[in-house]
């Protein structure tokens, strides 16, 4: 064994850590976890606001009454602008970690939250005009890239065996946002009435606050995946890259999507009121953040290619309980459905951003890499693959919105949306067994090389 690296910063007291070497046992369980640990806490607080921020129009949709002036229609289309402006920026906001730092950007990242928040203390009221209302709302999509940046920067601090679940920790903690936000919204309601919804955004400018000052106090830098802009270029020739991007718009885009348009549904086509529709949208999301953690951990034992498959098929039964339900009318059936399709983006989610770290350790060993040269492809690749994976994901969030949107206009309800949804898991499936599980057949590996062979195989254990 090796003896552990050390962890330096130069110069002193700029938090820049200048060799890190978690795949070393002896140095990570003297040093690193320590770290590692350190790192993950303070980044998941300032992801978990920023999850906040972005969803805080669905939640605000709630409080929005006649008096607005604003039909369904134009509700679901406030929160689709923030979830597309929220995958687009995921982009530049994860490579943003290697030219800036982690600590650097997530402060910078924190911090740029103030902006949608005060301007939305500022405009919600009746009266105000619905281009402004969509200003803002492109605003709060900084929100949602803070995922990317906070996902690159941890996925360099944890060794590949733990990835799993120090991925899932951070995504959990993050996506848990969209539940607290929403618990928040329902306790307002319930307390003060829907009249009052400025008393939600003077919650979230002091934590802001806070979470900024917690991160820079806190929060290191790595100094090995700085300016290591080829990466990104390499990203993009791969295929995974876009394989996984697909099946994550499964996973992370249902949750957010769902996450952003439950309440509406709820009261556009089951009449519930405000107050019944928050008392009940908190629910599925605070399930399927908790439950991300868990599918890393099962990805981390099994396999993330076997967890997410099979999750997959499940989410496409919950779907069709939400298809039944929606045609009978069925309310009960209906938000069970939801809750437990809510659980399985959670899962999904955990296991496919397992998934990306094997993808690349695999691909690694089929060149002949080994030790340190593996491991930093590995991390190299998976780093910034994770960015442009997680920004065309969240893209399925806007899709969901816009699908749902368009299936009011034209039926008065969701259905045609959910049937849709059902096919695209359907689909999902298939690819999933078909890129990460099944054994080429005798004929193939005949005429493929050993070489060719080896990383089809590797690729059912990532």
């Amino acid at each position: 064994m090796t003896a552990p690296t050390p962890v330096s910063t130069t110069p002193k007291g700029s938090r820049w850590i200048e060799q890190w070497d978690p795949e070393d046992e002896t140095f990570w369980e003297s040093e690193g976890k320590h770290i590692a640990r350190r790192n993950l806490t303070y980044s998941v607080i300032s992801e978990h606001i920023g999850f906040s921020v972005w969803s805080m129009f669905s939640v605000l949709a709630l409080f929005m009454g006649p008096e607005y002036g604003i039909d369904p229609a134009g509700k679901f289309f406030l929160v689709a602008v923030a979830s597309l402006v929220g995958a687009c920026l995921r982009v530049p906001y994860g490579f943003a970690v290697a030219r800036f730092g982690g600590r650097n950007w997530t402060i910078f990242s924190a911090g740029l939250l103030l902006a949608p928040s005060t301007a939305l203390l500022f405009v919600m009221e009746p009266g105000t005009s619905y281009s402004t209302f969509m200003l803002v709302a492109v605003l709060t999509g900084v929100g949602g890239a803070n995922f990317a940046s906070s996902m690159t920067n941890i996925n360099n601090f944890y060794p590949l065996r733990l990835k799993g679940w120090a991925l899932g920790m951070n995504a959990g903690g993050g996506n848990i946002g969209v539940a607290v936000v929403q618990l928040l919204g329902l306790l307002v309601i319930g307390l003060v009435g829907a009249g009052h919804p400025r008393l939600l955004l003077a919650i979230y400018i002091p934590l802001i606050i806070l979470a900024t000052v917690l991160s820079a106090r806190y929060m290191d830098n790595l100094a090995p995946v700085r300016n290591d802009t080829g990466a990104a270029k390499e990203a993009l020739k791969e295929g995974h890259t876009w394989i996984m991007s697909f099946l994550y718009i499964g996973t992370f885009g249902s949750f957010i999507g769902y996450s952003f348009a439950f309440g509406l549904v709820l009261t556009n086509q089951f009449g519930r009121t405000p107050l019944q529709a928050a008392a009940l949208t908190f629910i599925g999301p605070l399930l399927g953040s908790v439950i991300r953690p868990i599918g890393g951990q099962l990805a981390d034992r099994i396999g993330g290619a076997k967890v997410t498959l099979w999750n997959f098929g499940l989410m496409a039964v919950a779907t069709a309980v939400i298809v039944t339900a929606s045609v009978q009318e069925s309310l009960p059936l209906f938000i069970g459905g939801f809750i437990a399709l809510f659980i399985l983006t959670g899962v999904g989610n955990g296991s496919t951003y397992k998934m990306i770290p094997g993808i690349y350790r695999a691909k690694a060993a089929a060149k002949g890499m080994t030790g340190e040269g593996a491991a930093v492809y590995a991390r190299r690749l998976s780093g910034a693959s994770m960015s442009l994976i997680g920004a065309v994901g969240a893209l399925g969030g806007l899709g969901i919105n816009l699908s749902l949107r368009q299936s009011f206009l034209t039926v008065g309800s969701g259905t045609g949306a959910f049937i849709a949804f059902l096919a695209y898991y359907g689909v999902c499936f298939v690819v999933t067994w078909a890129v990460y599980l099944r054994r080429p057949a005798a004929s193939e590996t005949h005429a493929s090389s050993a070489t060719e062979a080896k990383p089809q195989l590797s690729y059912a254990e990532v």
